[in-house]
């Protein structure tokens, strides 16, 4: 086996494994659950592990180049005009690649899939090229998202509940495993040739801000359509008998997801094909090693869809209707262990993780990104069991939440702030979509509430919290930064593994 492929196998055994443990622990401990059920979702996790590993390795090797490819090369480009119209076209054809945005049309019978598909498209591609703009003019991230997030929550408003949820959560889910891995490499590359010292920082926040853009593009929509109650169902765990049935289910839906993910990744080979042609950027061993990387997260995105919606999505809604059978309030605390196991498996995660730690020569590690976004997802999950047992509205919680992510975002480093709304946006993909939604909605129909207004904002609550959970690790940072600095020492002298670590040994030494 490629050692690279090993790897990236055994990173994802680890991501995925705690939350497959979590479940079957509590299906023995809890309640019982058909063996049927327990042998699906194994299968299911099986798929996960090695569609992600496949899928990491080709984002490596394909979108991380082809996108910090595009990213220079409209860097040297001294139109404005036409790297903003470039950015804008990623933009659009990148969203309408997004297997996620297929899933959540389905979640708004109010409104015609195509209508929504190509509105939210071109919402994403309105604010990447706006994020564009902004590095290019070096304007201040934080002010840009205190504007837009103030205009949201104006409209918000202005339209009918049942849409809010859907709005917010359509901001999360379009950020999914597709468009994240090229968005950020694409900022990489536009920021790499400037060289100036806030290049690193300008890098992140193309993320953020193209998840607005879903947000007010449904917003937009609800003003000219009437709610309906949702038409969304999570299809029942498949009666099974033998081993032979089990295979028959996911070789019946492999091609299904095999098709759709075809479909996504043909506008983006398409952009790479004319980018070559156009730049000749890439040898041909570059060009070879880039076409293995397509086939590479094409195997790992169709297994993983696969793995996820027809092992891991049903089991999500019936854990949700149990839990709610054995005690309405157990959904909080087991929410919460499930939310902080199963951002993990996510598998834009890792890529954002690891450039992260890369762009700080170490000094945020992957290790300490995993362990924030953990607890902020964590307690995204309580809040969201919440509001399904309680009712509680979206906005009680959205509004102090951004409040509180805003003004923390005048006070921690710059490159904290692209870093943890870009974290909100990659949090929230398709694990979220194919376990966590289906969670809250088979617990939602189980007490009897409105899956519209209560069910649903789940995937807007996973996009919250890891902006505040990263923000105050930043604080920590810069406190941290500070006292070494009064103490004699510059941040070159601190290891690039872990400031946090080096502070604690020079405290023992002191």
């Amino acid at each position: 086996m490629n050692l690279k492929l090993k790897e990236k196998i055994t990173e994802s055994l680890s991501a995925v494994l705690p939350i497959t443990a979590i479940v079957l622990i509590i299906s023995i401990v809890l309640f019982p659950v058909d063996l049927g059920a327990v042998v699906i979702f194994f299968v299911g996790a099986v798929m996960l592990i090695i569609g992600m590993g496949f899928f990491q390795l080709g984002a490596e090797i394909a979108m991380t180049p082809l996108g910090e490819g595009i990213g220079v090369q409209m860097s040297k480009t001294r139109k404005v005009f036409l790297i903003l119209f470039i950015g804008f076209l990623m933009g659009l054809i990148i969203t309408v690649s997004e297997p996620d945005l297929q899933v959540l049309a389905q979640q708004v019978p109010a409104i015609p899939n195509t209508v929504l598909i190509l509105t939210v498209s071109i919402g994403v591609g309105i604010f990447l090229a706006l994020a564009i703009a902004r590095i290019i003019f070096q304007v201040n991230l934080s002010t840009i998202l205190t504007v837009l997030y103030i205009i949201i929550i104006g409209l918000s408003y202005l339209v009918q509940k049942d849409f809010i949820a859907v709005a917010f959560d359509s901001g999360g889910v379009t950020t999914g495993p597709m468009t994240v891995p090229f968005i950020m490499a694409m900022g990489v590359g536009l920021t790499s040739v400037r060289g100036d010292k806030n290049a690193a920082n300008d890098s992140f926040g193309l993320v953020a801000l193209s998840s607005i853009g879903p947000v007010m593009a449904v917003l937009f929509l609800g003003k000219f359509y009437t709610s309906t109650e949702t038409a969304y169902s999570v299809a029942s765990v498949a009666s099974v008998r033998t081993t032979q049935d089990v295979a028959k289910i996911f070789l019946s839906g492999l091609p299904v997801y095999a098709r759709e993910v075809l479909v996504s990744l043909a506008p983006i080979a398409l952009v790479f094909i004319i980018f070559q042609l156009v730049s000749r950027r890439y040898h041909r061993y570059q060009v070879k090693r880039i076409g293995v990387g397509f086939l590479y997260t094409y195997l790992g995105l169709s297994l993983f869809l696969c793995g996820a919606n027809i092992g891991f999505a049903p089991v999500g809604s019936l854990l949700g209707q149990k839990i709610v059978q054995l005690n309405t309030w157990l959904l909080i605390p087991i929410g919460m262990i499930i939310g902080y196991y199963i951002v993990k498996a996510e598998p834009a995660i890792q890529i954002l993780n690891h450039q992260v730690e890369g762009v700080t020569n170490g000094a945020v590690s992957a290790r300490s990104m995993n362990r924030c976004l953990s607890i902020g997802v964590s307690a995204s999950v309580g809040l969201s069991m919440l509001r399904v047992v309680t009712g509680m509205p979206l906005h009680w919680i959205i509004i102090p939440g951004y409040i509180l992510a805003l003004v923390l975002s005048r006070l921690v480093p710059k490159m904290f702030v692209g870093i943890s709304f870009d974290s909100g946006g990659v949090a929230s993909g398709p694990m979220t979509t194919t376990f966590l939604l289906p969670l809250s909605i088979g617990a939602c129909e189980a007490v009897g509430g409105n899956l519209m207004t209560d069910a649903f904002g789940v995937v807007a609550l996973v996009a919250l919290t890891p902006l505040i959970a990263v923000q105050i690790m930043g604080l920590c940072y810069k406190f941290k930064l500070n006292k070494l600095e009064r103490a004699g020492f510059n941040e070159v002298d601190v290891p690039d593994d872990d400031i946090f670590e080096f502070e604690e040994e020079y405290s023992d030494d002191k």
